[in-house]
């Protein structure tokens, strides 16, 4: 097939010509109409969103606005733009105005997707401050619209139960526009969050989109009707791409607005597939961890034994290992006593997880390997469309990203930086055409981030160049290793690093509060606040000692030598985290510089 036949909107028709009845889209724990969209119903109703828009007098290549929570609604309008042949412009429902403001002006941005009354009210904000904005699209029906806006401010829902009959000319033009799409046009301008300086809009064409759904047909074993849970945010490109495939592949998409609701939501849903963060695979596995350690001895020995025969099937299952009857009698055993219960956990149905963002912690990869729930770590950048390589069922090397996309080129640069080229590469940054420039080096794109091949072509991300710190002993250090080593524990929620121009490693630790109240419960500590509690002697004694054990593979100028425990999570309205939980470092260190300097100077 050629490339033309995987433009994203006609992969969607398709799909909805041949599925009709069935479920394309359903809202967790929400309200009909939106619990479930059939396709036929999602296929008219972008068409009718698509027909309001060139009603607002959106133009071929405007730009729409998407600030929201993950919800069906939120797909309804992005196709509805799509068809258009406008661009789809994804803002995170958690910025603040300034930054949202900032997006909306430099895409110069005429209509905005809102959900809730909060984000009406930015809405309203940033319609005083960007002197492009037109129109606000509200999807909760309940939220209460400005009176002096009528002509400007709209529910959706009212939107859609609006006359349903296309005037002749609005159907001739939205036919006209639709038959005139090409995978030349720009479908998407993500703005990269970015751990320093204003944000850069990233355009994504179609062509970018059509290049990855082929690819990954390629290289993924995922079916029509399969079900996928949404509960990263549909304004990173990584949950958003992978929503895209899903349904252009016959899929049903699950939306999950309240993360904090993900442990209930994957039980209900049982998802065959879902995108993961390591983050979410580190929370899991130290829970899992925490539970055994409480466990009676036999227990404890049974999971034991259990993970041994897991990781030598998975090595069988890989060829990396010969098996045999004893191996797979133990396995089906095993799988009996141990796995079928984590599975269960985690819906009992998953087929595969993709995971990306940041590097997975190799234990924490074996764990989910050997019990057959398969985590495909792959590669990949907002400028890449996301995916770049990616581990596949039948080559899953621990600690590595897997082999590239066969249709993309990798090759490695000056100190190892992994260079992209192919169709799936970002045309540049929107307005910045310095910006583009320095992003290439003859036709490739420069990642930033360091690697290497081994000798089946896996790539391993070794640091990432702009983060790698060197010690005042001329050590260097990457930061996300020595994270990964000590965030698996579940006494730990975050952990940042600093060691940049120091003479040893420390750590700002914000610990897990629900496992260590219940530990000092256990030890019957007495405490009056939670910064009482992290100042008492045995807790800091109890964090000195898992950071032993956890950092035993590390090498000694990598260890943290000291660290301070803090009573609040860095997060992102307070701009120390991004949206997609990577540390803000600058920040962070802004922020608790007297705590910084109080572990060097005492």
């Amino acid at each position: 097939m050629s490339l033309d036949q995987y433009h994203v909107i006609r992969l969607l028709q398709q799909q909805s010509e041949s599925l009709k009845d069935a479920v394309a889209l359903e809202g967790f724990e929400m309200a009909a109409p939106w619990y479930q969209v059939s396709w036929q119903a999602f296929d008219q109703i972008s068409s009718k969103i698509a027909q309001v828009l060139i009603e607002l007098g959106v133009q071929v290549q405007d730009r729409c606005v998407i600030l929201a929570q993950n919800c069906p609604q939120w797909t309804c309008a992005d196709v509805g733009t799509l068809k258009t042949r406008a661009v789809v412009v994804p803002i995170y429902p958690t910025s603040t105005v300034e930054q949202a403001s900032f997006i909306v002006n430099d895409a110069t941005a005429k209509v905005i997707f809102v959900d809730d009354a909060k984000q009406y009210a930015m809405a309203c904000e940033l319609q005083a401050l960007c002197p492009s904005l037109e129109h606000v699209i509200v999807f909760d029906a309940s939220v209460t619209l400005a009176a002096d806006k009528a002509n400007q401010h709209w529910h959706l829902d009212t939107l859609l139960a609006g006359d349903t009959q296309l005037n002749i000319e609005q159907e001739a033009e939205l036919n006209q526009r639709l038959q005139a799409a090409n995978l030349d046009d720009l479908l998407t301008l993500i703005y990269t969050s970015g751990t320093t300086g204003d944000p850069k809009g990233v355009m994504l064409d179609y062509r970018n989109m059509a290049s990855t759904i082929r690819q990954h047909d390629q290289k993924l074993a995922f079916h029509s009707g399969d079900v996928s849970l949404a509960f990263l945010p549909l304004s990173h490109v990584f949950e958003r791409s992978w929503s895209f495939y899903v349904l252009c592949r016959g899929g049903h998409n699950v939306y999950l607005q309240n993360t904090q609701r993900v442990k209930e939501a994957i039980s209900a849903v049982r998802p065959h597939t879902l995108c993961v963060v390591p983050r979410f695979l580190e929370k899991v596995y130290s829970a899992v961890q925490d539970k055994v350690a409480k466990s009676a001895d036999g227990r404890k020995k049974l999971f034991a034994w259990a993970m041994r025969v897991g990781q030598r099937q998975f090595e069988v299952g890989q060829g990396r290992a010969k098996g045999g009857l004893w191996l797979s009698l133990q396995w089906r055993l095993a799988h009996k006593l141990v796995y079928s219960k984590l599975q269960a956990v985690l819906g009992g149905r998953l087929k595969f997880m993709p995971c990306g963002g940041a590097a997975l912690d190799v234990n924490v990869g074996s764990f989910f390997h050997a019990i057959n729930i398969p985590v495909l770590c792959g590669y990949g950048m907002t400028e890449t469309n996301a995916t770049v390589t990616c581990n596949t069922l039948g080559n899953r090397v621990p600690g590595s990203n897997g082999q590239p996309l066969l249709e993309t080129e990798i090759k490695l640069g000056k100190d190892d930086e992994i260079l992209v080229r192919g169709a799936t590469v970002m045309r540049g940054y929107y307005n910045r055409p310095e910006d583009t420039a320095a992003a290439f080096e003859d036709g490739w794109l420069k990642t930033g981030d360091a690697g290497r091949f081994d000798a089946n072509g896996n790539l391993f991300i070794t640091d990432r160049i702009k983060e790698l710190m060197k010690t005042s002993n001329g050590k260097y250090i990457a930061p996300q290793r020595v994270e990964g080593a000590v965030g698996c524990c579940p006494f730990i929620e975050q952990v940042a690093i600093i060691a940049d121009a120091r003479n040893y490693v420390t750590a700002l630790i914000v610990p897990a509060f629900e496992s260590l109240e219940a530990w000092a419960k256990d030890k019957g500590l007495k405490y009056e606040s939670p910064l009482e509690l992290l100042r008492h002697s045995h807790v800091v004694e109890h964090f000195e000692q898992r950071l032993k054990q956890l950092q035993h593979e590390l090498a000694g100028f990598e260890q943290i030598k000291k660290f301070t425990l803090l009573p609040e999570a860095f997060s992102m309205e307070a701009g120390l985290i991004t949206p997609t939980l990577k540390l803000r470092r600058k920040m962070i260190y802004h922020k608790y510089a007297h705590e910084i300097n109080a572990m060097y100077n005492n």
